[in-house]
């Protein structure tokens, strides 16, 4: 039986951002886990343009081919790790605008979330976000969040520390467990 697709996603796109070196430490905590083959997606070089489809994403009659790249990459996966800023109490717009672009492909697939930022940690931005994950019918498997002042990205690398570790590794065992469920579901529902 195949690995289910793990994909990191990192959510921030701006110029100096340290998205990147966080979900390079997930990522690399999840290829250590061996239960997943694990994809990293930078929202960054998918380089979606503000959401522009004539359709709802409900009738996936995509027109455009930046769509219908990000559709495949996201109907490939199993299971997703979103690695987001919290900008403003929330989250950011690129976040926002790549799960605007799709509906069915997210459906009945596992889900965590990792979300940086000051003393807050990026809680509201997670806070913000599940509402719209639930909508999608995506299995909510955790979170972890990273206060950057206190344990911060140096040199363009993220060490966790013990906490931040284990709350990773917490999400890792939760998605193994329920993926294959949920695969099911989504043959049943595409059946």
């Amino acid at each position: 039986m195949p690995k289910p697709i793990l994909q990191v996603i990192i959510g921030s796109t701006r110029p100096g951002r340290v998205g990147p070196s966080i979900a390079r430490w997930f990522y690399d905590l999840a290829v250590a886990d061996r239960s997943f083959d694990v994809e990293l997606v930078d929202l960054a070089e998918v380089n979606l343009p503000l959401f522009d489809e004539p359709k709802h994403p409900r009738f996936k009659s995509y027109e455009h081919e930046h769509t219908k790249d990000w559709a495949r990459t996201v109907s490939r996966a199993d299971a997703f790790v979103f690695v987001i800023p919290e900008y403003n109490h929330s989250y950011n717009a690129a976040t926002k605008n790549a799960i605007d672009y799709l509906h069915y492909e997210w459906n009945y697939k596992a889900l965590g979330i990792v979300s940086y930022g000051g003393m807050a940690m990026g809680v509201r931005a997670i806070q913000a976000l599940k509402p719209i994950f639930m909508a999608l019918r995506l299995f909510y498997c955790g979170e972890v969040t990273i206060p950057l002042p206190s344990v911060p990205v140096v040199d363009g690398v993220f060490s966790g520390n013990d906490v931040l570790n284990a709350g990773a590794k917490a999400i890792l065992k939760e998605i193994a467990d329920v993926a294959p469920s949920l695969k099911t579901i989504r043959d049943a529902h595409a059946s």
